[in-house]
């Protein structure tokens, strides 16, 4: 009967978790994530990371949830590179369930942020469900302007994960958390209940409410180019951003 109680309460209490909370307003607090971490160049993400990196995932505000197993739980969204590795894409919704996301002493939630390295993380990116470090192996991310400094960890690893929380941005191994197709999420941004693969794979349009979040992306790592000053890739992007805008008023 415990057991059934709990059961029951876990059930109930992840909706009441996001009870407030919308998809659209979750696409706008992942994009003030990114945009706050990478606004901080020493104490933020590389961006030559940024440059070989498939994907990218940002859950703001994982909470602490007793009901969960793990104990967290947060919705987030995944953006990867469009086919032609020039530009993003689309971003699909996630849910992360349980893992070390490195909550600091009296913080009641923490922002995570994974960039996914390779065709091997991004194959389990689109699927369903998977594990963090027991199907695709993960590593705390390091922090500042060049990943010069990494380690063999780092270098091999398909997912790269960093947690903020209380201000502190610190890379952190994700390992034994879950990630998984938000659905509901997706059909709040799309209308229908479309799974990750069905929007990441694809040139599907982008809902407006996640144009800030690709834009962003654009700006930071247009297209994969590791012999071009980040200087020159910004102004591209945001170039590249111009002629299209003039194009779509020209038709």
């Amino acid at each position: 009967m415990r057991l059934s109680k709990f059961a029951l309460i876990g059930t109930l209490g992840l909706p009441l978790l996001f009870a407030a909370d919308t998809a659209q307003q979750r696409l706008q607090d992942a994009t003030e994530v990114f945009r706050d971490i990478m606004a901080t160049p020493d104490k933020g993400i590389p961006s030559d990371l940024i440059d070989k990196a498939h994907c990218l995932v940002v859950v703001p505000g994982v909470k602490q949830a007793a009901f969960v197993v793990g104990g967290k739980y947060g919705k987030g969204f995944t953006v990867c590179r469009r086919d032609t590795n020039v530009g993003w894409g689309a971003p699909g919704a996630v849910t992360v369930e349980g893992g070390s996301v490195g909550f600091q002493i009296g913080a009641s939630s923490t922002d995570v942020i994974m960039l996914v390295m390779n065709e091997r993380g991004m194959r389990r990116l689109l699927e369903d469900k998977f594990t963090i470090g027991a199907e695709a192996t993960v590593a705390a991310g390091p922090v500042g302007r060049s990943a010069s400094a990494m380690t063999d960890a780092q270098l091999t690893a398909d997912i790269l994960s960093w947690s903020r929380s209380k201000g502190l941005f610190a890379g952190i191994a994700l390992s034994g958390a879950t990630l998984r197709n938000d659905l509901d999420s997706n059909q709040e941004l799309y209308g229908s209940r479309l799974r990750n693969n069905d929007i990441l794979l694809t040139d599907r349009k982008a809902p407006a409410g996640a144009s800030a979040l690709t834009e962003l992306l654009n700006h930071h790592s247009w297209r994969e180019q590791s012999n071009t000053p980040a200087e020159t890739r910004a102004k591209d992007a945001v170039t590249g951003e111009a002629n299209r805008s003039n194009t779509t008023k020209k038709k």
